[in-house]
């Protein structure tokens, strides 16, 4: 597996746990896969798609500004956002 399917993968996981319902209580768990190295341009981490400052704000970020990271990592690697409770229908 490469890491774009690795994150995906992550990525279905949480989504199946509830971890990116804003309604959850739960941490929403970091997307490091331990892929820990710099695009060549040093924009991002190969392995979990963070910026450097993603990277370093995760540990303080409140379950709203990890989800929000989340999806910007996800639409970086070109991976759909898995869908969630609140995203479907009543």
């Amino acid at each position: 597996m490469n890491a774009i399917e690795l994150l995906a993968a992550r990525a279905l996981q949480i989504s199946a746990e509830g971890h990116f319902d804003a309604q959850s209580a739960e941490p929403v768990p970091s997307p490091c896969i331990s892929v820990c190295r710099l695009s060549l341009d040093r924009s991002h981490c190969e392995g979990c798609f963070r910026t450097l400052e993603e990277i370093r704000v995760w540990s303080r970020a409140d379950g709203d500004e990890r989800r929000s990271i989340w999806a910007q990592l996800l639409q970086r690697a070109g991976i759909p956002r898995p869908v969630t409770l609140e995203d479907t229908p009543p």
